[in-house]
This record gives structure tokens, C-alpha cells and sequence, in this order.
């Protein structure tokens, strides 16, 4: 039994008052952290902002019940965001309604294959995916990153999905057109983010920041009412709402190669995780179990407006610090969450895309694991995956650039064999 409810397992541990008190906490602290990083998540994938929150809440419950990972938080995430916006892009017109449904209907496509690869028992397939690959792709979406938020930093019409080349090009055309009173939004951002670091356990400094973006921005147009700062579109309410994804078998053809590039990118991005902190924990981690309990959280979340969710670095990383216990604190940060929106969602629209993109840019300097990569530049072995996998980010679609680091890692490793 145990084996299909794996929360069995820890349901009793919340009988102790200490270790529901501290889940419980920890809890609270994800929902205020995944408030700016949820709208930030979904402007990265191309959504609209509410579905960045709407993937914090059902996946993560499920994954939290169902999964192998004691702490380890399943929502949006930044390098899954990011290959949502590369991949879809070229298919739909970004937060349009057939781009949101043809999302929805990548992260039901995302999930059954996770189930599938779950029932086969092929836990060790990721294995595949080598540490250095894992390691180059991030660093280069963490390039990315900034690349798609150079527009709302500076306020300078770019086009929406252009490559790092082609935005340098455009920026450079219009660089007379930077708005100032924009880049003040995100310096001040940043400032505040950076000023706030050493009481971040006290209160996160990603959420002070954007409320010091929003002041800042709300004062620029209170002294000057002609002022245009683009802020995030107000979010609709707290409740997820029910979607539906477009199983017609021409959508099924169209996201079957990039569905299964996807997989394998959220299933290694959650595994790794998953793996780092059960190491740093003693736990034991089952592979196959959360392949399970994130097949479940995709195909259901596909179902209350989610896009493709997986581990995230940053969530987990907080609720650890924050002292969870149990998967119950990411069931109770679900539940702050919807909370929490009851009272904040109509306040979203005081926050300039400019705060958003500041809030992108920590995301993505915070990706880039620099003494990993000088650690591997030092090897010649993995100098090769690190930097193939990381220019093939940048220079190629990110569903081949995967998988074409994890073909290099397994050339690599078959010439390192004597």
C-alpha cells in the first residue's frame, strides 16, 4: 500500500507538534517566495502571469503526495520555463489562447510520458543525462534568461523570442529609446534584492524587492502621471481554473518530439535535485516513485491551468533553509498560496515588468554554478559536454540542445574509457 501512497510513509511523522509546526512554517515562507518567482516564471514561459501561480499549486500538492523527495518542491521553474517560451514560440502567439492551450496540452503530453517511463521502471534512465550536462545547460539558459528580459528591463521594443545575436543587433538599433525611468524600476529592484540578502530568512528578498519596484514605479507616476510603465496584466483570482488540453492528433504530432525533449529536461532537472538533497538529508531517494509523482503532477496539473512543472532549484532550496520536514510543508505552501492571492491578486497590476526582469536576472545569475564549471573547464574530458551542451543552448532549439549534450556526454565518456 505504501508503495502507491507513498505519503503513508510520513503522514504519522505529523503527529509530533514540532514537525508540524515547522512544515507549516516552511510552508508560509514558500508561498511568499513563489509569488514574485511564480509571475516571473510565467512571463518567462510566455504566459500570462496567473499561470505561473496556477503551476505552484495542484503539481506541487500532488508531486508532494506522491513523490519520493521529502523536501524537494515540484512548480514552475526557470530552465523549464524558458524551453515552454523556445519551443512553443514559433507555434502560437505567446499568451494567446491557443498558445496557453497548446502549453497546457504539452505539460498532459509531459506527464504521461513520466507515467510511462515510471510503469517501465526505467528510473536509471537518467542517468543519461550526465552532471555536465545538466550544468551547461543551465549556465547557458541562464543566458537566455536574460536575453528574453532585456526588453522589459530597458523598455526597448525587441522582438519577442529573438536570439541572443539578433537581440544584441536590436538593442543596439534602439539603445535611444532606453527608458530611463524603466531601468530606475529594475536598478532599484536589483538594489533592494541585494540590500535585503543577509535578512532573507527573515522575510525573502525577492518578494521585498518587487514590492520596492512597484513603490518606486507608483511614485515615478505619481510625480509625473505621463509615464508609461509597463506593468504584469492583473490576475484573475486565486482559484485555479479548470483547462483542457488539445488531445486532437494533429497537436499530438505537432509536440510529440518536443514533449519527449521536455521530459527528459524536467524529469533531470527534478532528479538532480531530488538526488542533492537526499544525499545532503541521508534519505533514501526512489527513482521510479518520482518519476511517478511527477507524471501524476503534470497531467493533473494540465487539467487546473499548469503548465509543465518539475523540481525547482530555488522553492526547494527555501523550504529546506525554511526547516521542512515533510512533503506537508509543499502541500501547506500550496494552500498559503490560494490564501495569500485572495488578498494580492488585485495588486498585481502595480508590478512594472521591469521588477519582473530584475527578478529574472538574480534567477538567472543564481543558475550559473561557477565553481562547477571551473571544476569542469579543468577536466578535457568534460570541457567537451560542458561547452557543447552550453553553445548548443544558445545556438539551437533548447529540445535538441539536450539531447544533444546527453550524445556528446556518452561520445565523451566512451573515449575517457581506457
Amino acid at each position: 500500500m505504501q508503495r502507491y501512497f507513498p505519503f503513508l510513509l510520513w503522514w504519522p511523522l505529523l503527529r509530533d507538534k514540532r514537525v508540524l509546526r515547522a512544515d507549516i512554517l516552511a510552508g508560509l515562507t514558500g508561498a511568499i517566495v513563489v509569488l514574485p518567482q511564480g509571475v516571473a516564471f510565467a512571463t518567462l514561459a510566455g504566459m500570462p502571469p496567473a499561470y505561473g501561480l496556477y503551476s505552484a499549486m495542484i503539481p506541487c500538492i500532488i508531486a508532494a503526495l506522491f513523490g519520493s523527495s521529502r523536501v524537494m518542491v515540484t512548480g514552475p521553474a526557470n530552465a523549464i520555463s524558458l524551453t515552454v517560451l523556445a519551443i512553443m514560440a514559433p507555434l502560437a502567439q505567446p499568451e494567446s489562447a491557443r498558445y496557453v492551450q497548446l502549453v497546457i496540452t504539452l505539460a498532459f503530453m509531459v506527464g504521461v510520458w513520466q507515467l510511462l517511463l515510471a510503469l517501465a521502471r526505467a528510473g536509471k534512465l537518467i542517468d543519461y543525462v550526465s552532471h555536465t550536462v545538466i550544468v551547461g545547460f543551465t549556465a547557458g539558459a541562464a543566458v537566455l534568461i536574460v536575453n528574453s528580459q532585456i526588453r522589459n528591463f530597458f523598455g526597448v521594443d525587441i522582438t519577442r523570442g529573438a536570439s541572443v545575436a539578433q537581440t544584441i543587433i536590436e538593442f543596439a538599433a534602439h539603445i535611444a529609446q532606453v527608458q530611463m525611468v524603466t531601468v530606475t524600476v529594475g536598478v532599484l529592484t536589483l538594489l533592494a534584492a541585494l540590500l535585503w540578502q543577509p535578512l532573507n530568512r527573515i522575510v525573502p528578498a525577492m518578494l521585498i524587492a518587487v514590492v520596492a519596484g512597484s513603490l518606486v514605479a507608483v511614485f515615478a507616476r505619481w510625480v509625473d502621471p505621463t509615464l508609461a510603465i509597463k506593468t504584469v496584466d492583473a490576475l484573475p483570482g486565486a482559484l485555479p481554473p479548470l483547462s483542457m488540453p488539445d488531445l486532437s492528433l494533429e497537436t499530438l504530432k505537432m509536440l510529440l518530439i518536443p514533449s519527449i525533449a521536455m521530459t527528459l529536461l524536467a524529469l533531470a532537472e527534478a532528479v538532480s535535485i531530488a538526488q542533492a538533497l537526499a544525499k545532503r538529508r541521508q534519505e533514501a531517494l526512489d527513482g521510479n516513485q518520482e518519476f511517478l509523482g511527477q507524471g501524476l503532477a503534470n497531467v493533473i496539473g494540465s487539467f487546473f491551468s499548469s503548465y509543465p512543472a518539475s523540481g525547482s532549484f530555488n522553492r526547494s532550496g527555501v523550504n529546506v533553509a525554511a526547516g521542512a520536514v515533510t512533503p506537508f510543508s509543499a502541500v501547506m505552501a500550496s494552500v498559503f498560496l490560494v490564501a495569500i492571492l485572495f488578498f494580492v491578486a488585485p495588486l498585481a497590476q502595480f508590478l512594472p515588468l521591469a521588477a519582473v526582469a530584475a527578478i529574472l536576472f538574480l534567477v538567472a545569475w543564481n543558475l550559473i554554478d561557477r565553481r562547477e564549471i571551473r571544476y569542469l573547464l579543468s577536466d578535457k574530458f568534460e570541457r567537451i559536454t560542458l561547452l557543447a551542451t552550453f553553445v548548443a543552448t544558445l545556438v539551437i532549439p533548447l529540445e535538441w540542445a539536450i539531447l544533444l549534450g546527453v550524445a556528446v556526454s556518452l561520445l565523451v565518456k566512451r573515449l575517457r574509457a581506457p
